[in-house]
């Protein structure tokens, strides 16, 4: 059992991101305004009046003075050192910084200068690359089938990189409603603190519980109604550092479970992007087209105003956090009960919120002679619904 002491650094450092973002938020509203970072209302954003976004740089600046106070706190008050990583795990430090920095700024300028899809994608990759070469991957992973481990050579540099842009864009997916994603990565942060302290991993309890103390301070301002939106630049800085956070979690050789505990905690976006992979798959649309059905729509068009949409997102994924926390404690028997019992909640969940649904549809204009996309709202929405069901019927008769 820890002793309450050793708990002491983590409150400061968590305490020093939260002051510093909540003391920078005012600040950044007023270089967005002046930058013109601001969103403006429009057919598919929520908001009805004009609110800054680049709100990621003052939770930037929570972590980069919460690393400070580590970093001070270890030379002159005898904390542990954070900064020494697992024997088998080779993390330069520096470098991992730098890969925060290069992440949040890719965000900062789509934030003002909106860049091209591919563009962000390659600023995402950059940054992935670069905490790759600092060590953070892995290498070797324990054989779930037999004995002994499998030795990922090479193939540690693009698993990383798939595997921590992925989860860059699974938070910026899901950032669609008022302190919504700020919640979400609050919650998988402090989750996520529970599992390092558990392990042991001094390095990834003190990144994220400074994480957690940044999105707590920033939602403050960010929850409905907000006044400051996380913009690109917070977005994607949140996911990759819980992505990061994840890998530093394990050691160098990494169990199924460990690799799997992180995919729970951020079960629900990661549930909102398949669902609309499998949605825009069904209508036959491109993967990046923007739709309205996600989670967060979903609940608005069953009724529910944003604070109740956004609590209920949360409610999700505090029984997803526990339960990732209950299978980092028991043995596998009840492992592999608790899991099920996650994925039948999740599942019954997005079926009653029809997540895999289409909500838009490719249609065959006559009048125009162009092919356009319709909404559930066009009756040419069921026209093509029923047209893609015969397409459906001839080819399996076919078959």
């Amino acid at each position: 059992m820890a002793s309450s002491t050793s708990f002491i650094p983590y409150l400061c450092v968590a305490v020093a991101a939260f002051i510093t973002t909540f003391l920078a938020v005012p600040l950044v509203k007023r270089l967005a305004i002046k930058l013109d970072a601001v969103d403006y209302p429009s057919k598919r954003r929520i908001n009805t009046k004009p609110i800054p976004r680049m709100g990621g740089t003052a939770v930037f600046l929570g972590l980069v003075v919460a690393c400070i106070v580590q970093i001070l706190g270890t030379w002159y008050l005898g904390w542990p050192p954070a900064l020494v990583p697992h024997p088998r795990l080779h993390i330069s430090y520096p470098i991992l910084a730098l890969s925060f920095t290069v992440i949040f700024a890719t965000g900062a300028i789509d934030d003002v200068f909106q860049l091209k899809p591919k563009q962000k994608l390659a600023g995402q990759v950059l940054a992935a690359l670069i905490a790759c070469v600092g060590g953070l991957r892995i290498g070797v992973i324990v054989n779930p089938f037999a004995p002994g481990e499998i030795m990922l050579g090479w193939l540690a540099y693009p698993i990383t990189v798939v595997y921590l842009v992925a989860f860059t864009n699974i938070i910026n997916l899901i950032d669609g409603l008022d302190g919504l994603a700020t919640g979400i990565c609050g919650i998988a942060s402090f989750t996520m603190f529970s599992v390092a302290v558990l392990s042991g991993r001094i390095d990834a309890a003190a990144l994220s519980i400074a994480l957690f103390g940044s999105c707590l301070a920033f939602l403050r301002y960010n929850f409905n109604p907000a006044s400051i939106f996380l913009g690109d630049s917070g977005s994607l800085l949140l996911g990759f550092a819980l992505g990061s956070i994840s890998l530093l979690n394990v050691s160098r050789t990494a169990a199924l479970t460990s690799l799997i505990i992180p995919l729970i905690v951020a079960g629900v976006p990661i549930i909102d992007t398949f669902s609309a992979i499998v949605r825009r798959k069904r209508a036959h649309i491109s993967i990046g087209q923007a739709d309205k059905g996600h989670i967060h729509h979903r609940l608005i068009q069953e009724g529910y105003n944003q604070k109740q949409a956004v609590l209920l997102i949360y409610a999700w994924c505090i029984m997803l956090s526990a339960g990732a926390a209950a299978i980092n404690q028991v043995e596998v028997p009840m492992r592999v009960l608790i899991f099920t019992v996650l994925a039948i909640g999740s599942a019954v969940f997005a079926k009653r919120l029809h997540l895999f649904e289409p909500v838009l549809r490719h249609h065959y204009n006559k009048r125009t002679h162009e092919d356009e996309l319709v909404t559930p709202d066009d009756p040419a929405f069921k026209q093509e619904e029923l047209a893609a069901e015969e397409r459906k019927e001839e080819r399996h008769h076919k078959l």
